[in-house]
């Protein structure tokens, strides 16, 4: 009977002693994870011809930190490690090399700019480490079969070309169209959603006058004067913050008054809109996903108050007009959402599992009525925009979110 009850207590003993270990033993780690941190790599241009999306970098660090100091996720703290490429393709690599090589990070998460990304996409992708909501509207960015280990965030350059195409189509029939775009991929995408709801046609019809500019270039004033030149009276305006700042001070300075586009990524009160001269910005037509701060319409708004909270407590430096700051907390939001996601379970597989399964994910600072979806085989978790037009100081929506979304796999 002694002998009996020792066995029983042994067997207890034992089940207590191994306890914590089979606890442990279901978390499942890759590296740049473990029980108490996060590791997490960016890279940004805090420096260079895009300096402006820095701002993006900096609200995301300060919302990690927020993250942190309300005990992490699932108790474990996010180590943000944010690298400077200057908008440069090979400082890029070097960069992406160093966060995974080096520093070891779990992924990279939020990298700004096109062809900067399109530069690390193959050896992210042979690494097998997540290359997570690029902030890029690239559409190679969605690409799930040729690079399952990449995923962009905003939408695709191609839907907001091809909802300014249905608007012209709609509201301008009749008109002439200059396009001045960036020289890369991006530049590239945008014209091509024009294009493809303009239809062959209404493309050599209305289509005057196409020219590009290349980032070195210090300016594109003498760029602008020869569009105006074309005789058009609609100006795509598909240009990133300082040279679209250029383009719509210059076309006020020379007199020209077409119905001007500006490019979502360049629609920045804050950013753009002051830079070129409020006076020159009004009746710019653009398209938003994002609430903006600068609308007296969110004045009230939950999801406004509590990022211009965050942005008082963590971030007092940053620009309250910038939707840069408005788009980095956003998109910070979605990543801890995926890592929530995850559990215990911390695998780079699970992490583009779980960045794949985002089912009608409501984001308070997404526009009323655009949601995330995402799945296995689609890659573009946004894919609806609103129309705008700048009145005084802010732009004033219209209309409804349009999907431009066709003939995407």
């Amino acid at each position: 009977m002694l002998q009996l009850r020792f066995v029983w207590l042994l067997s207890i003993a034992t089940a207590i002693t191994l306890f914590p270990h089979s606890a442990s033993a279901q978390n499942k780690y890759d590296t740049g994870a473990s029980d108490t941190e996060i590791k997490i790599g960016n890279i940004m241009p805090y420096s260079g011809p895009q300096s402006a999306y820095a701002q993006i970098g900096r609200t995301e660090a300060a919302y990690f930190q927020m993250i942190n100091d309300r005990g992490g996720i699932n108790g474990r703290r996010i180590n943000f490690i944010s690298y400077d490429d200057a908008w440069s393709p090979p400082k890029t690599v070097e960069q992406a090399r160093k966060l995974v090589e080096d520093d070891e990070v779990l992924l990279i998460f939020g990298g700004a700019g096109t062809q900067t990304n399109n530069a690390i996409q193959k050896y992210m992708n042979q690494k097998k480490v997540p290359q997570l909501f690029v902030a890029s509207g690239g559409r190679k960015f969605g690409d799930y079969r040729n690079f399952p280990w990449t995923m962009g965030w905003l939408p695709t350059y191609e839907t907001e070309g091809r909802i300014y195409a249905r608007y012209i189509l709609d509201n301008l029939p009749h008109g002439k169209i200059a396009i001045l775009y960036q020289d890369d991929d991006s530049g590239r995408d945008y014209l091509k959603g024009l294009k493809d709801v303009l239809g062959e046609d209404a493309t050599k019809r209305m289509i005057v006058a196409e020219i590009s500019y290349d980032l070195s270039e210090p300016t594109v004033d003498s760029k602008v004067v020869a569009l105006k030149s074309s005789g058009a009276d609609i100006f795509f305006d598909e240009a990133s913050p300082k040279f679209a700042a250029q383009a719509i001070k210059k076309a006020a300075e020379i007199g020209w008054k077409p119905t001007l586009f500006l490019a979502s990524i360049s629609n920045s009160v804050g950013a753009v809109l002051k830079p070129a001269g409020l006076d020159n910005s009004q009746g710019i037509i653009s398209s938003n996903y994002l609430k903006d701060p600068t609308d007296p319409t969110w004045r009230d708004d939950p999801a406004i108050r509590e990022w211009s909270t965050f942005m008082d407590q963590y971030f007092p430096q940053g620009d309250k007009t910038s939707i840069f700051t408005v788009y980095g907390y956003a998109s910070a939001q979605t990543l801890v959402q995926v890592l929530k996601q995850c559990g215990n379970d911390l695998t780079r597989d699970n992490i583009m599992k779980q960045a794949a399964n985002l089912t009608h994910f409501e984001l308070g600072l997404l526009l009323p009525g655009i949601v995330i979806n995402t799945s296995p085989t689609d890659y573009y978790p946004i894919e609806q925009m609103q129309l705008s037009r700048f009145k005084g100081d802010h732009g004033e929506l219209f209309g409804k979110p349009i999907s431009g979304r066709t003939g995407m796999e």
